[in-house]
């Protein structure tokens, strides 16, 4: 018989469970109640329960479904999934293919009526839990969101956070609200009318290039930041109007009409996905908390709601990426003028039937020339040249593959160093979200009225320092992922293997090929200078 054993571990957990131990208890538990001639070895390290995309757990499924043991072991039921609908399809493929489950803590065994009846319970009951705490949690935020508070975070462009005391019952209490600043603001109402007058988010970030129009953290404005001040209404005066308009359109607004008195803003809550290493996502509009906010409205509920009528139409003719199937250096290719990516823009097409096409630097296409005036390349002769000068230097450079070695010594440590901070940071992390969440809980209890203020300072500190630590983890993920791409050794073997299969590959596999070949490669309107993993920069004219 043989035994599979599956094992996981989230790297923060700090319940002192490792992997091994793990194994060994369910190596006992198989040897005392099995007869097992050999045991197959799962092993997942920090990954969530929640998540099924674990490449050891994917692998056992796919032996599970090809029949390659006949029972699988686990330490707990949440080693496997945390969710009861994935948890469920496991069990059932393991049914079908005729391999029993077993649970070692929980002394489940799906050989046994009793056993898989227990095991379904368990697993609902804890998603129960995880589900009730959640919607707590969702309950107190929209209680505080009610007050027309601001419960911290980023604050939109336009205002800031500041403190508030109000004396209630003889009792000072404090709370956060949005302040204006008044020159950011005019920069919002600016936006609003170019882009009524502009109609195009597109125009609109050109117009705000060539006028050096900053965002407030002094970068240029993309149509992703304009579009999240132009939805936002956060903005707008809320007034009657604004109301029929929120509820027609299925906002969730958590305040009576008569509440809506032309005078205050907007509070929208739960307006964005974020994800862990991912750029936040805008949530569906019905999803959204919608409140009345404790400061003043600055866009009329006209040319707001004009705005939003705008967008929607606007929204089948978003901007759509250049197909770039044959382009060999879109995404890797920047101009050294200014630091942009150069996008490839197709062309006629030549007579043997190739679709001609050159690199554009984005920032020159954006700003009309204004802000960089870098020459276009032609990208048919440019990906060719490139493909040739990397055969020669592939075949003819022992030095190169010489500096590789002496980069992968070099890495290894910095990799180490990198992983230990990134540990902590998202130690850190977790921790300071946990401590938020009691706060808020704390808060919406309303148990020290005294506190309140505390708290909520409190609140704002640990918001402020989770951002910090998101954006150091963000960049030290960066930049473990650039330094893993691929392993050494493996950059090697295809640096040697380059010339003798590029020619025979598809477009898509040569760019893949490229990209794990190139550090980077940027155009000065004359030359080409391309830095190939580990080696020193080649100039091609």
């Amino acid at each position: 018989m043989k035994a599979a054993i599956y094992s996981r571990k989230s790297k923060f957990t700090g319940k002192g469970e490792s992997i091994q131990n793990q194994i060994e208890i369910c190596k006992e538990y198989g040897d005392k109640h099995f007869h097992i001639d050999e045991f197959i070895i799962y092993e997942d390290e920090g990954f969530s329960g929640g998540n099924i995309d674990r490449p050891e757990y994917q692998r056992m499924l796919d032996d599970a479904e090809k029949k390659r043991f006949d029972i699988l072991i686990c330490y707990r039921l949440d080693r496997i999934s945390r969710n009861i609908s994935n948890f469920s399809e496991i069990i059932e493929t393991l049914q079908n293919k005729g391999i029993a489950f077993v649970s070692v803590k929980e002394q489940f065994d799906t050989s046994t009526p009793m056993g898989r009846a227990m095991m379904y319970i368990a697993s609902v009951f804890a998603q129960l839990e995880r589900e009730t705490i959640a919607e707590r949690i969702r309950d107190n935020m929209l209680q505080l969101a009610k007050t027309g508070r601001w419960l911290g975070g980023t604050t939109p462009t336009g205002f800031v956070s500041k403190p508030v005391t109000n004396i209630i019952e003889g009792k000072n209490m404090s709370y956060y609200k949005l302040s204006p600043v008044e020159d950011e603001l005019k920069i919002v109402k600016l936006i609003y009318d170019k882009f009524l007058q502009l109609k195009s988010l597109t125009k609109v970030e050109t117009y705000c290039i060539q006028n050096n129009i900053k965002s407030k953290n002094g970068v240029d404005y993309s149509r992703f930041s304009l579009k999240l001040i132009l939805s936002n209404p956060v903005y707008a005066i809320a007034d009657k109007k604004l109301y029929d308009y929120l509820i027609s359109n299925d906002y969730p607004v958590y305040a009576s009409k008569r509440d809506f008195n032309g005078i205050n803003g907007i509070m929208a809550y739960n307006k964005t996905l974020q994800k862990k290493n991912k750029s936040n996502k805008l949530k569906d509009v019905s999803e959204w908390i919608i409140a009345i906010g404790d400061h003043k409205g600055v866009i009329s509920s006209e040319k707001w709601i004009a705005v939003q009528n705008l967008l929607k139409l606007n929204s089948s003719k978003t901007f759509r990426k250049v197909k770039n199937t044959n382009c060999l250096l879109a995404g890797l290719l920047r101009c050294s003028n200014c630091g942009s990516f150069m996008r490839p823009k197709y062309g006629r097409l030549k007579k043997n039937g190739e679709k001609a096409f050159y690199y554009i630097c984005e920032l020159k296409e954006k700003s009309r020339r204004q802000k960089c005036n870098v020459k276009n390349v032609n990208g048919n002769k440019l990906d060719k040249l490139l493909i040739e000068e990397i055969k020669k230097i592939s075949t003819s450079s022992l030095n190169l593959f010489n500096k590789i070695n002496d980069t992968k010594m070099n890495i290894q440590p910095t990799q180490s160093n990198i992983d230990y901070e990134i540990e902590i940071l998202e130690s850190s992390i977790k921790n300071n979200r946990k401590a938020i969440n009691n706060l808020v809980n704390s808060l919406s209890q309303g148990k020290d009225k005294a506190a309140s203020k505390y708290i909520i300072k409190e609140i704002d500190n640990l918001d402020k320092q989770a951002s910090i630590f998101e954006e150091r983890l963000k960049t030290l993920t960066e930049k473990t992922d650039n330094l893993c791409k691929e392993s050494i050794d493996d950059i090697k073997n295809m640096l040697k293997a380059f010339p003798r299969v590029v020619d025979e590959i598809s477009p898509n596999q040569k760019r893949n090929y490229i990209k794990n070949l190139i550090d980077e490669v940027t155009w000065d309107g004359e030359y080409l200078n391309v830095v190939v993993f580990g080696a020193n920069p080649i100039d091609m004219q």
